[in-house]
């Protein structure tokens, strides 16, 4: 990954890559913040030879020519991540691409959304303080079902949103009862693949093995069943899927119930 800023864009095209070789093991390389054809030259001399593809995200026209130039000389496969698109909207649009590296959008009103929404998750994560009216969403489920880490991303993504624990013996906040149900979502997990995780958890934190233990996990996941059963929401099966897409369809289903004009129960 060759990129004359940090190399996000690209580490972000080599995750999603990566997931369609499961079996193929990779090393990621990244040079970050390049500034001239010197800089991509060290780039391309340190994969010569070896079985490389070069993605690299380049604004300047004279750098990604002499990318292109340096790899095909190399023999190496590479891909032009920022060019074509870069030259296809300045086509459509009728005007000039900046061609600034390491170009940030502005701070407008969507960014401040999105860390609003990011100190909200924070403010409320796990059943702290009163936030579940003000949310937009809210995430119902047991210990280590990714709800902190869903509420960060989906603050990211500009939901503000709270999550509440589910553990059998204590009642939920009454205030999970009365709030708008379309934006309330549960989450669920597969028994064994949770007890790998807090098992996990335990050897780091030293905490009570009855924690990782199936029959508690069963007991506590029925009860969480019971709860989601009274909300009536959907529920959401985590055990497999990454943050990403398990937001995408949190984002989904509460649209889709608030189009639905789902109610408040009684």
């Amino acid at each position: 990954m060759v990129s004359d800023s940090t190399g996000e864009t690209a580490q972000r095209l080599v995750q999603a890559l990566e997931a369609q070789f499961p079996d193929q093991e990779f090393e990621e390389i990244r040079h970050p913040r390049v500034e001239s054809v010197a800089d991509l030259r060290l780039a391309v001399d340190r994969m010569k030879g070896r079985s490389a593809v070069v993605i690299y995200t380049l604004v300047e026209l004279e750098l990604r020519e002499s990318m292109r130039t340096l790899c095909r000389s190399a023999k190496l496969h590479y891909c032009d991540l920022l060019g074509q698109p870069i030259d296809a909207v300045a086509r459509v649009s009728g005007q000039a691409a900046r061609m600034k590296p390491r170009a940030r959008p502005p701070l407008n009103d969507a960014y401040f959304r999105r860390m609003s929404a990011i100190e909200f998750a924070v403010k409320y994560d796990d059943g702290v303080g009163s936030g579940l009216a003000d949310a937009d969403i809210v995430l119902v489920g047991v210990s280590r079902t990714s709800k902190t880490p869903l509420s960060i991303y989906l603050g990211y993504l500009g939901y503000k949103t709270a999550n509440v624990p589910l553990v059998k013996g204590i009642d939920p906040p009454p205030e999970l009862f009365s709030i708008d149900q379309s934006k309330v979502v549960g989450l669920t997990i597969d028994a064994q693949r949770l007890s790998e995780i807090r098992t996990e958890r335990i050897r780091w934190m030293r905490g009570d093995r009855k924690y990782a233990g199936l029959v508690e996990i069963y007991d506590e996941l029925e009860y969480a069943g019971t709860i989601h059963r009274r909300l009536g929401c959907p529920v959401l099966e985590v055990s497999e899927l990454s943050i990403e897409e398990i937001s995408h369809r949190i984002i989904q289903l509460v649209a889709r119930r608030r189009a639905e004009g789902t109610s408040v129960p009684a």
